[in-house]
């Protein structure tokens, strides 16, 4: 199994022989697709890998419908007949292209994907967090994942504040990694966690290694752009091995 950290929220996951990627951001913006360009935040690292250099996509999963989440070009854009597994009342911003399947799914609601390589099952929790996309479609729903394949688990966060939840969600557990937000909480900390408690979360829902994402890409927020993974370091300073990602462009190999 591995995770690799392309940018924001996106990680590309090979998890035993299915490539998995999550809330695809690839191009220089988030925002409004123009057709001919996108109106919004300009990314201040590159993403990882571009989309011609990505391998063919198995499964996408998308969280919410926030721009910088649901990407429409990126959606567009990626390699493969990729099934996608979506946050519930999001498909219908789907780009025109062929998927292999497409599923929404509601808090507690669980899927089987079938893929070339094998199948796994993703499951929706409910994190803490808001699912519109211009403002006054409030309706639109947002899930944290879990996914499942030969036993293995990965918890894959989504956007959220801190909540209780996650030790409810221990009980789909343990988990080899929990893929988990640690920026724009300065002033947005009512929908966004800290990195303490991205780490707090985490440790709630027994997870082994901690991917921290959602920082060093856009700047969506006020805090120093170096201070979430600095923060994430120092609530990790005892066991520092479980922070397995600090750089975009990393990788983690997970043993067996």
């Amino acid at each position: 199994m591995t995770l690799a950290w392309l940018g924001h929220s996106t990680v590309l996951i090979n998890f035993y022989g299915v490539r998995i990627l999550t809330d695809p951001v690839l191009y220089r913006r988030v925002g409004v697709d123009l057709g001919l360009g996108t109106l919004g935040p300009l990314r201040l690292v590159q993403c990882a890998l571009s989309r011609h250099e990505l391998p063919e996509i198995d499964l996408v999963l998308v969280s919410h419908a926030h721009f910088d989440h649901l990407d429409r070009p990126s959606l567009r854009s990626l390699r493969g007949l990729p099934a996608a597994v979506m946050a519930w009342g999001t498909t219908d911003l789907l780009p025109r292209r062929r998927f292999r399947s497409v599923a929404e799914l509601r808090w507690n609601e669980s899927t089987r994907v079938t893929t070339p390589h094998g199948d796994l099952v993703v499951r929706a929790i409910e994190v803490k967090h808001w699912g519109a996309r211009i403002g006054r479609d409030r309706w639109r729903g947002y899930a944290g994942f879990v996914v499942e394949r030969e036993g293995h688990r990965l918890l894959v966060a989504g956007d959220t504040a801190m909540t209780p939840l996650f030790r409810e969600h221990r009980r789909f557990g343990p988990y080899d990694a929990a893929v988990m937000p640690i920026g724009a909480y300065n002033p947005w900390i009512f929908a966004h966690c800290t990195p303490e408690q991205a780490v707090s979360m985490a440790n709630a829902a027994d997870a082994r290694l901690i991917v921290p994402v959602h920082h060093q890409s856009f700047r969506l927020s006020n805090e120093p752009f170096m201070e979430p993974i600095e923060r994430a370091q120092r609530a990790l300073a005892g066991e520092p091995e479980r922070l397995a990602l600090r750089e975009i462009g990393e990788t983690i190999v997970l043993p067996r």
